[in-house]
């Protein structure tokens, strides 16, 4: 996985979405990535589905803001998304709650 690229792992998160992990769950997701690799993306919930689109949302449920690098780390697992939130390193708006629940609706490794 060194050398999967942030643009990667988020075009895979439809693959790597667990339906029944996510059941009942509605939401847009805003991932705004700064650095080398950064970029917008919308990430959609619904019907049991998840979907990934370049862009800025107009009314996400919950935005997460952080490094790509930094990013790229807590989804590969050699990070933990936790305390990353408590350095300061992931920023967090929006539903916290949906923010607590979203890695167990991926299997990303």
């Amino acid at each position: 996985m060194a050398d999967i690229t942030v643009q990667q792992l988020i075009e895979n998160h439809p693959k790597a979405f667990i339906p029944s992990a996510a059941e009942g769950v509605e939401a847009v997701i805003q991932y705004r990535l700064t650095g080398d690799e950064g970029g917008d993306y919308i990430i959609a919930i619904k019907d049991g589905a998840c979907s990934v689109e370049p862009g800025l949302a107009e009314n996400p449920k919950m935005t997460l803001t952080a490094d790509a690098g930094d990013f790229r780390d807590v989804l590969t697992g050699k990070a933990n998304g936790m305390q990353y939130f408590m350095m300061g390193k992931l920023k967090l708006a929006g539903d916290l709650n949906l923010a607590m629940k979203l890695t167990s609706f991926f299997k990303m490794a």
